[in-house]
């Protein structure tokens, strides 16, 4: 229902009712998940890389308008485990899809729906759907298409890019957008609202994640590494925000005007590589400090150094006590 379907009983006095909700960000790795969030957030909440497998945590960005709130819960990409890391990843997909009202299913415009896809949708409809005697499936909550990356398409390409989604499952609203270029996006949010159940406001106004600083700056530096370095990182890449101290005085615990230091741990698995993160010169550690300046001085609410340092941790992505050390 929309809400130009609305009857005079889900209205006061002429006003809209207020909606409220979690909706699940799902899709194969690399369909532009993070890349729609930060988008419709206006901010970057997670990393958008070209890199797949880039999200690995279920980080909510909160979008408030007058009328509605919706609560984006941007999920790993679901793929089948290589690692213990990897089967973390898929765990916490399960805990993402476990109470949402609304469920974006992401498909990239430039390519075919194929395995990845299908396998995705088997586990929704396990999830949140009911066979019927006929063979098609009832949903509890509604399931959105997402059609990302329209603007490699043509119009002709879109149409039939359409049909093909149209005809893959049973959709409750197919939306063709292009985060990057800003096309279609006030639809995508019209829609999701419209399809968010009546609700109170959850978050204030101005909050716009769920994330505590330290791990959105342990993202942001992970995600600055991803695009400096490119091919040459190693995907086996953990960053720990181990603190954030405040210029205070010692006896009186007072603040005052100076740099925050933000104390961080970047972790790979081999001696091998932290010449890599690194750079000649630490021209990496130059860079991607330089590169986040602003965006931490943000977030901390003053000026802040960041202080890295790069350590291993051999095998981490398998090793059960590494990864609960990392946050995993």
């Amino acid at each position: 229902m929309t809400r130009s379907d609305m009857t005079d009983n889900e209205s006061v006095q002429g006003e809209e009712v207020y909606r409220s909700g979690f909706v699940a960000v799902v899709g194969r790795p690399n369909v532009g998940k993070s890349t729609l969030i930060n988008a419709l957030i206006g901010k970057q909440i997670a990393i958008a890389s070209s890199r797949p497998e880039t999200t690995r945590k279920a980080i909510r960005g909160i979008l408030t308008t007058d009328h509605a709130q919706l609560v984006l819960v941007d999920t790993p990409g679901i793929h089948r485990p290589r690692t213990l890391l990897g089967q973390r990843l898929n765990d916490i997909v399960d805990e993402s899809l476990s109470d949402v009202d609304v469920v974006a299913f992401l498909l990239p415009g430039d390519q075919q729906i194929g395995p990845g896809d299908k396998r995705i949708l088997s586990r929704l409809r396990t999830d949140f759907a009911t066979k019927r005697e006929d063979g098609t499936y009832k949903w509890r909550v509604p399931l959105i298409a997402i059609v990302t990356k329209i603007d490699t398409l043509s119009r002709d390409q879109l149409v039939s890019k359409l049909i093909e989604i149209n005809e893959f499952a049973d959709f409750a609203d197919i939306v063709p957008v292009s985060a990057l270029k800003d096309d279609n996006l006030h639809e995508v949010r019209n829609v999701l609202i419209d399809h968010t159940p009546e609700g109170p406001q959850m978050y204030p106004d101005d909050q716009i994640s769920e994330e505590r600083p330290e791990d959105t700056i342990a993202e942001l530096i992970r995600g600055a590494f991803l695009e400096t370095l490119d091919d040459e990182l190693p995907h086996s890449l953990a960053v720990v925000v181990d603190s954030i101290d405040y210029p205070e005085d010692n006896e009186t615990g007072a603040t005052y005007d100076g740099k925050a230091l933000v104390s961080v741990s970047v972790y790979v698995e081999r001696d091998s590589q932290k010449p890599i993160i690194i750079g000649k010169g630490a021209s990496n550690l130059t860079a991607v400090k330089k590169k986040l300046r602003t965006p931490v001085n943000r977030i901390v609410g003053c000026k802040a150094r960041l202080d890295l340092h790069v350590k291993v941790a051999k095998g981490w992505q398998s090793d059960p006590k590494q990864l609960e050390k990392l946050g995993f």
